[in-house]
């Protein structure tokens, strides 16, 4: 196994436990706000002890700050709104929405960065599609079909608005943007987002012990995630690497099941195929999936 796809295992594994840990957060009611602001404060310190560590001057050129704000502010919604998604249906369901982010990619690097589609590209947007449809699972209650139907439209957006986020920080390289400076401002966008999502909305601002472990939990994912991914593709094939840490709908599904939080249906066990074809097939077919997850 190369080192490429060992670096990719870790940023799938985080990621998964990451999405559950997200679920657990959000079903207990607690401050969705309180959460991306920690964990935004931790990350943004350690992305500043990684830059220091490394030895990488940080650049605030105007394409840095232009693209790294419009990137963080998509991100923080997207976040936001996943973990509202969360609370109400399935993790399995809403991460495997939210990991079709791809599509989304696809179709705005066609109308705003100019690259081509094509039937093959098609093919790929309904395969991952067609993974959605196996796992949504209607319900006799009514209420819950609107629910159901309500969060997993709230979760679509979500998953467009991380597209963006991978759309705008691609942009923003192209113009010359600083990748470090950008990560500082879109973790920064998260404690300030976050702060004002749980003073204007929520109306309550609280860390609390059991806030304050998920926080840290959380925040140690999510740098793995990102440094894991970034140390994937410099040692491997984008095309290879990129999927397989996208697969972690994988664990997202399995580890409710451990822990009796949700059912393993058989629609369940037949979209794992479905969706890793067409995780495995798209980044094929579009440059851009080629590196909108390294930032």
């Amino acid at each position: 196994m190369s080192y490429g796809v060992g670096f990719a295992l870790l940023s799938l594994l985080l990621s998964g436990f990451n999405d559950v840990l997200f679920k657990r957060y959000s079903i207990g009611g607690r401050s969705r706000g309180m959460l991306i602001f920690g964990v935004g404060l931790l990350w943004t310190l350690a992305q500043l002890g990684i830059a220091k560590i490394q030895n990488t001057p940080l650049e605030f050129n105007q394409a840095t700050l232009h693209f790294g704000l419009m990137a963080g502010i998509f991100l923080l919604f997207s976040n936001l709104l996943l973990l509202e998604s969360l609370g109400r249906i399935d993790v399995s369901l809403v991460s495997t929405i939210y990991r079709l982010n791809t599509i989304g990619v696809i179709l705005l690097s066609f109308v705003f960065l100019d690259e081509p589609f094509g039937w093959l590209k098609g093919l790929g947007i309904s395969i991952g599609l067609l993974a959605v449809i196996l796992l949504y699972q209607g319900q006799n209650s009514a209420s819950y079909q609107k629910q159901l139907l309500l969060f997993v439209g709230v979760a679509t957006i979500a998953s467009f608005l991380r597209a963006a986020y991978g759309v705008s920080t691609k942009a923003g390289l192209l113009e010359g943007g600083n990748r470090n400076t950008m990560l500082l401002i879109i973790s920064s966008s998260w404690i300030v987002g976050g702060a004002v999502y749980a003073f204007l909305h929520e109306k309550r601002f609280r860390i609390t012990w059991e806030k304050a472990r998920f926080i840290f939990l959380s925040s140690l994912f999510l740098v793995g995630i990102v440094n894991f991914l970034m140390l994937a593709v410099q040692h491997g094939d984008a095309s290879t690497v990129i999927p397989i840490a996208n697969m972690s709908f994988v664990i997202a599904l399995l580890v409710p099941v451990a822990l009796k939080m949700e059912k393993l249906a058989a629609k369940k066990w037949v979209q794992w195929p479905v969706r890793s074809a067409q995780l495995f097939y798209l980044p094929k077919h579009n440059e851009l999936l080629e590196c909108q997850h390294i930032i």
